[in-house]
């Protein structure tokens, strides 16, 4: 993981145990980066981004063992207040690029509320929040979507990771840590579909 800083290291390590740990692995996971010196208010970002890509129980698996390992207490209330819609505009079109529009064609035509929820909710709301950095989080999330084998959204957020600045150094770092929880032959997927968004990047 020499390619990461220590700190997004930890996020990495710990936003791919939330997406495939059990119970014992959260808690391990949690008091681990209690332990790591990151930023809290990092942990706890990659902990609620997570509900996203694995699912509301394992957000709230996994920011139960973070409060425990952590002994923070819950802020009072979320500061948070922006324009959602505005925001998940503008983190959307970043880690989209020139995709972006098609990418709005595309999820309409599915269905006009899984768009009205992407940009406000996932991309707004959630991954536009400034407490965490988008090059981060998008590190957590394509390691995360690697881990899980949801190759459309890992193709999506490689693209991503590069646009919000991280260097292949830094993607090849993250998605090892992934590949240690995938088979060999995933392992060689997640490889090949990297190696194509390199070569148009």
């Amino acid at each position: 993981m020499g390619a990461l800083d220590a700190e997004t290291t930890e996020l990495v390590a710990l936003a791919v145990t939330i997406a495939v740990g059990n119970e014992n692995a959260l808690r391990d996971g949690a008091a681990r980066a209690a332990k790591s010196g990151v930023n809290p208010e990092w942990v706890e970002e990659v902990i609620l981004q997570s509900y996203l890509f694995v699912g509301f129980p394992r957000a709230l698996n996994a920011m139960r063992c973070w409060r425990k390992a952590s002994g923070r207490a819950a802020p009072r209330a979320d500061a948070d207040a922006a324009d959602w819609r505005a925001r998940g505009e503008r983190t959307c079109a970043t880690v989209y690029g020139a995709l972006y529009e098609r990418l709005r064609v595309n999820i309409r035509e599915l269905h006009p509320t899984l768009d009205d929820w992407m940009i406000e909710e996932g991309y707004g709301r959630v991954l536009g929040r400034p407490a965490l950095d988008l090059k981060r989080r998008e590190l957590c999330v394509a390691a995360v979507c690697a881990a899980t084998e949801q190759d459309r959204q890992l193709h999506s957020h490689l693209h991503g990771a590069l646009h919000a600045g991280a260097s292949p150094a830094e993607i090849d770092a993250a998605l090892a840590r992934a590949g240690e929880h995938l088979s060999t032959a995933s392992q060689a997927r997640v490889a090949h579909l990297w190696s194509r968004v390199r070569a148009v990047a």
